[in-house]
């Protein structure tokens, strides 16, 4: 096992300059263009003890709220009321995002610090179909860089080359039932549970 940075530097070369330079403290034009595109994005939160969590956020592209070139807000929609996010930001304001864009293979990484506002001035630029958001995520910024296409060209994310048929596995609703289930699985029960997270998908999205 490698157990320190300096043996893990080691076996690698050295850093380019330009993949040190590219770091900026705020959002530039491209940034700013960049997440105006993007309908995607991965947030990393972690606990007080440092217990790390991913999260996905999506909506039409332009969803994130750009306060200024250090400040901006994640819009919260209705979920699971896990809260898995939100918690870790309470305990921990450390955060990081990754933003997509389909078609691009090239990503935007941005870190910094988070809180939970509520703040209705913030939150009237995050109304999708008539519904506002009850809290966003409200993050300061501190590095924003572009990511290389290296990993979107070897997955070949926005191809149709590693394409899967969902049928391959079962719902969602059918695997959780099977998680959670020691007694199994009934048919009725699991059918049920499929047409509640359908149903779910139409109506409560906002």
């Amino acid at each position: 096992m490698i157990g320190s940075e300096t043996e893990l530097r080691a076996r690698f070369g050295e850093v380019h300059p330009l993949a040190i330079q590219k770091t900026r403290p705020a959002f530039d034009k491209y940034s700013r263009q960049f997440i105006a595109m993007s309908p995607f994005l991965v947030i990393s939160t972690a606990n007080a003890e440092g217990k790390a969590d991913l999260s996905p956020r999506g909506d039409p592209p332009g969803f994130i709220h750009i306060v200024n070139d250090r400040t901006f807000v994640i819009p919260d929609r209705p979920g699971n009321n896990r809260l898995d996010t939100m918690s870790n930001i309470v305990a921990n304001p450390n955060v990081a995002c990754l933003f997509f864009i389909p078609g691009f293979e090239d990503t935007l990484r941005v870190s910094g610090k988070a809180a939970i506002t509520d703040d209705e001035d913030l939150l009237k630029h995050c109304i999708v179909t008539g519904k506002q958001p009850k809290v966003g995520i409200l993050v300061t910024v501190e590095e924003v860089f572009l990511h290389c296409a290296k990993a979107l060209k070897r997955s070949k994310l926005w191809h149709d080359d590693y394409r899967q048929d969902r049928s391959q596995m079962p719902s969602i609703a059918r695997i959780i039932l099977d998680q959670t289930c020691e007694a199994g699985v009934d048919e009725t029960v699991a059918s049920a549970a499929d047409a509640n997270v359908e149903g779910d998908y139409k109506t409560g999205l906002y």
